[in-house]
């Protein structure tokens, strides 16, 4: 389902964006959260039918904290946005091979990243459990470039892939090439798999001449951290989730909605 734009006011402090997955609705906010804003939010997810609702904040301050509180969100999930530059020089690729992948082909290899992708995040809140819906709404997407979506194959079987994202210039941050989603199946992980895919994203983002790299990594995901801190990755910022449940409003529970 492609992102929503909360309805905005004058004198909004940011640009607001509501996005549904599996494990329910995210809120994402370009600049400060007023709580008028949040309080929007809240009720275009209640007309939609309502569901489990995170507040994602970036470098959370007190305030953040006093209005998810008083708004009955409790803290959740953090994830580290980690940052290095480009291109990987060689003592921190740690003599790893290059790995030869090719390009996705829209049309051709949903199902078969599916399975893995599936596989891969069977534990994973967001990325777990998608669908051709789920991810054929992300190709729609104008950032979308197949050529920066690495698929590895052994015997012709999809076993591995790193999909990159570009984020153009926004002050403060320069062009940023992003290691969007990067996964093994669980049958073929081991043997430095998992670092030699992200060398192969990493090593695609600087070919464009991008000179900085980024992801997103759940904080508890120790193995994972560990992986990219080994790489030359450094925490950036957090990014915190404030919870709460939305119940459905009236009018989505008379057209069924929920």
């Amino acid at each position: 389902m492609p992102k929503i734009d909360v309805p905005a006011r004058p004198g909004d402090p940011g640009r607001a964006t509501l996005d549904t997955d599996p494990s329910g609705w995210s809120l994402e906010v370009e600049g400060r959260t007023s709580e008028d804003l949040l309080d929007r939010a809240v009720g275009e997810v209640a007309r939609r039918g309502g569901g489990t609702f995170t507040w994602w904040v970036s470098r959370a301050t007190i305030a953040d904290e006093s209005l998810a509180a008083a708004r009955g969100m409790t803290p959740g999930r953090v994830l580290y946005q980690m940052r290095r530059s480009l291109p990987v020089d060689e003592e921190h690729r740690r003599g790893a091979e290059p790995l030869q992948t090719r390009p996705f082909r829209p049309g051709k290899d949903e199902d078969a990243w599916l399975a893995v992708n599936n596989r891969a995040f069977s534990w994973h809140p967001e990325q777990g459990g998608w669908t051709r819906e789920t991810i054929e709404a992300e190709e729609a997407q104008d950032w979308f470039d197949p050529e920066g979506f690495l698929i590895h194959e052994t015997d012709g079987t999809l076993d591995g892939f790193c999909w990159t994202k570009v984020h153009p210039a926004a002050h403060p941050d320069p062009v940023l090439g992003e290691i969007y989603v990067i996964a093994a199946d669980p049958g073929a992980a081991g043997g430095g798999f998992g670092r030699r895919l992200t060398l192969a994203g990493l090593d695609y983002l600087a070919g464009l001449g991008i000179e900085t790299g980024m992801l997103y990594v759940d904080a508890t995901n120790e193995r994972a951290v560990k992986l990219y801190v080994d790489l030359g990755f450094v925490v950036h910022l957090l990014h915190k989730g404030f919870m709460t449940t939305v119940a459905a409003s009236p009018a989505a529970r008379a057209t069924g909605r929920v």
